[in-house]
């Protein structure tokens, strides 16, 4: 196989050497380079050359072959021929058509050639003839040019002369019709004839030009300081004077200086922004608010076309005119920062940022580096963020006084209280309704594709909900502060003057309560929906710092409020009572107390706050369900742990009585069923009474435990707790307990008697029934 290869690779050259020789131009080029490239080829291989050499060939090839070698070359060598010559037979084949191609062609040459001689002779007389003639013509002709190119130069000469000549009376129309500009183009187009001959032929006429000049001069100078000219005027005045060569570098600062007043008259006023989008919102509003939009406009495009003037006049002004504009979007943006102060809606604020970024492009037009968009961008970011945290402060403002409406008092007789029901729904508006306005209006700063607010979508989305956050935090605060819980700001600040002359409103506790749960299960979901549906996104808040918006935090943040709130509402009820008991207990001399003849005062002022507490609850919180409601009670007057054995004690002596009622007790507590007294507080009218009822009868049986008894006041307070016993079990719930701490609180009492003598039943339910004659004849009205 590698002498096959190897063959076969011999046969490719040769025919390739053969092609290169039969097609190449030069034979002897050929030939030459094919032996210079072979000259160190040894003999057996310079078969393929133009040096072969037979007989040497045939002497070195019968030296190292034997007879079979000998007789394989000679195959392989007719073969060879064989091939090469079947090779050249196909090439000649090949490019025959090629060679009658060419052959045809040359013959059309050649018959073409034949009559193109005598027409090139032909066309060269011609063309020398039309020279002769020409060279004719301009040789007759020659003289009449010049006199004529003479002339026409005479004549320039003598315009130009006129045109000096009347140069000062040109000067004088133009100062009349306050052609300035005309004025100093002839001047300027005569200054150098002036230059050359204005000492001499045209004396006259330069110093006449100069004294109009001079008065140019002035005009364009008043011009340039006047306050009543507009600033493009003034602008084209410094134009002119430099055209003079008029030194207005010196005019430099003072030009600057009349910019920067100028801009006094572009900023945006907070008043007047105020006072457009007010009429804005009336009938005729758009036309009023593009009235104002289009003098504003009119107002930017003179002052850019002046700073445009100005860069042309002082090249080296961009940082000047940079600056200026900066301060003035500066100053817009100011305005914006005052105009958000005022309660404003985002169709305002966007409409105020279209004004501001329509002059951003005037003046981004003219000073292309300044950056002005960039700029502005960053200060609307700022602005937009100041409004969000604005409006949350309006918001949490809102229900602050939706809140603080609990504290409105009766100031004429007959005008009842504000209700708490009506602060109530006022302030469950103030949340949902407040925060749906602020969703919807923060919607439309999204919506919204103009140029300050497009690129601010995600930075909207994540202020918006870490603002939702610090709202709620802050309405906590907010709360506790209103419920004087939280000390660490000055009730002042948020509290109406009327609120900080009084103490906290027990029924404004009770609100925020109900509000705190409102808030939780309504408010919370509802606006967390909305913000998934329409402020889902953001990003441009670190993926470290978490969620901006967590609902359940801010649940778990009002549920501990409300539960707070609730127990507070029930402290401070008690502690009204807590005094009214304090008075009753420790100002009587209880051992010398007189016999009790009707059931004591202190029952109807501790019943009016018992009702108070209802008549509050019944306007916050729902109804609920009655617990411990028992079937089993006739209203005895004995105790719930009294026996038979009690009516036989009434017979005995008073110390065997009171020596047996002692034991009498203490065997009760042994084999009564333990009552639990306090329970969870739950969000209803019957638990929130039910425990300020327990607290208070539990205060009660504190103070009797504290007080010495002679049989009198024993009684009294055997009475008192008596007729308490039908209508707390109306009031409360707890059947069960309110019978076992009244019971408490008389067993206390014989405890702390001296001699421990109860009331008989029938004297008992005499004075009870004698107190509820009494008081239905001083209200009739009531059942």
């Amino acid at each position: 196989m590698e002498i096959d290869n190897g063959s076969m690779d011999e046969k490719t050259k040769r025919m390739r050497d053969l092609l290169s020789s039969f097609y190449s131009p030069d034979a002897s080029t050929s030939g030459s380079s094919m032996g210079s490239s072979n000259r160190y080829a040894s003999p057996l291989e310079a078969i393929n050359t133009t040096s072969f050499n037979p007989d040497q060939y045939m002497s070195i090839l019968v030296q190292k072959s034997n007879l079979e070698g000998l007789l394989q070359k000679h195959v392989e060598m007719a073969a060879e021929i064989k091939n090469l010559d079947t090779d050249l037979q196909m090439l000649v084949y090949e490019n025959y058509n090629k060679f009658i191609s060419a052959t045809d062609t040359i013959k059309r040459m050649n018959n073409n050639i034949v009559g193109m001689e005598t027409n090139m002779e032909q066309l060269l007389e011609k063309i020398l003839s039309v020279q002769s003639r020409s060279d004719g013509v301009n040789t007759s002709l020659f003289e009449k040019r010049e006199h004529i190119e003479k002339l026409h130069r005479t004549r320039n000469l003598l315009r130009k002369v006129q045109f000096i000549y009347d140069l000062p009376a040109r000067l004088g129309k133009c100062i009349k019709t306050e052609a300035y500009a005309d004025a100093v183009r002839f001047y300027t187009g005569a200054m150098p004839i002036f230059k050359v001959y204005g000492d001499s032929s045209f004396q006259d006429c330069k110093r006449a030009s100069e004294e109009a000049i001079a008065i140019v001069l002035k005009n364009l100078q008043e011009k340039l300081f006047s306050d009543s000219e507009s600033i493009q005027t003034r602008a084209e005045a410094a134009v002119l004077l430099k055209q003079l060569d008029f030194p207005v570098d010196s005019l430099k600062a003072k030009l600057l200086e009349k910019l920067e007043q100028s801009t006094l008259d572009l900023q945006l006023n907070a008043e007047d922004l105020s006072s457009a989008l007010v009429i804005g919102s009336s009938k005729d509003g758009n036309a009023s608010e593009s009235v104002y939009g289009a003098s504003h406009e009119a107002s930017v495009r003179e002052f850019a076309e002046a700073i445009r003037a100005y860069r042309v006049i002082f090249a080296d002004s961009d940082r000047q005119l940079i600056k200026l504009a900066q301060d003035l979007v500066t100053k817009h943006f100011d305005a914006i920062e005052q105009f958000i102060r005022k309660q404003i809606c985002a169709a305002d604020l966007l409409r105020v940022f279209g004004i501001i970024w329509t002059d951003v492009l005037l003046l981004g037009e003219v000073l292309n580096d300044a950056g002005l968009p960039d700029y502005s961008l960053k200060a609307a970011q700022v602005a937009v963020k100041q409004y969000v945290t604005c409006t949350f402060s309006r918001l949490l403002q809102d229900i602050s006084d939706a809140l603080a409406q609990v504290h409105t008092r009766k100031k004429e007789e007959g005008v009842q209280e504000y209700s708490l029901q009506l602060a109530l729904e006022a302030s469950k508006k103030a949340v949902l309704q407040g925060s749906m306005d602020v969703l919807l209006d923060f919607r439309q700063l999204l919506e919204d594709q103009s140029g300050l607010t497009i690129s601010q979508r995600d930075s909207i989305v994540d202020w918006v909900q870490e603002g939702f956050q610090d709202f709620f935090r802050a309405l906590v605060d907010r709360f506790m502060l209103l419920s004087g819980k939280n000390s660490s700001f000055s009730q002042s600040q948020v509290l109406p003057e009327a609120t900080q002359a009084e103490k906290v409103v027990a029924g404004l506790v009770l609100v925020l309560a109900q509000v705190s749960v409102f808030i939780e299960q309504t408010a919370i979901p509802r606006i967390t929906e909305e913000i998934a549906a329409s402020f889902s996104g953001g990003g441009t808040r670190g993926y470290e710092y978490g969620p901006a918006f967590v609902p359940a935090e801010i649940c778990r943040m009002f549920r501990a409020a409300g539960e707070k709130f609730l127990h507070l509402y029930i402290n401070m009820r008690s502690q009204r009572i807590s005094v009214l008991l304090t008075k009753r207990f420790r100002t009587p001399n209880w051992v010398k107390h007189k016999e009790p003849r009707e059931v004591h005062m202190f029952v109807d002022l501790f019943l009016q706050e018992l009702e108070a507490i209802g008549s509050e609850v019944k306007q916050i919180l729902p109804q609920g369900t009655r617990k411990h409601r028992r079937t089993d009670s006739n209203g005895s007057t004995t105790s719930s742990r009294s026996n038979p054995l009690r009516e036989e004690k009434l017979n005995r002596s008073n110390t065997q009585r009171a020596r047996s009622q002692l034991l009498e007790t203490h065997l009760a507590k042994l084999f009564k069923q333990k009552i639990e007294i306090f329970t969870r507080v739950e969000f209803t009218q019957g638990s929130v009474v039910t425990t300020a009822v327990k607290l208070s009868l539990k205060t009660l049986l504190e103070f009797v435990r504290l007080q010495t008894f002679n049989r009198s006041g024993f009684q009294q307070v055997q009475l008192d707790m008596q007729f308490l016993r039908t209508p707390l079990k109306e009031i409360a719930d707890d059947e069960a307990a309110i019978d076992f701490l009244l019971d408490e609180v008389i067993v206390a009492a014989s405890e702390r008697c001296l001699d421990a003598i109860p009331l008989e039943p029938p004297i008992l339910d005499k004075l009870i029934q004698a107190k509820l004659a009494k008081a239905k004849y001083q209200n009739p009205t009531s059942p």
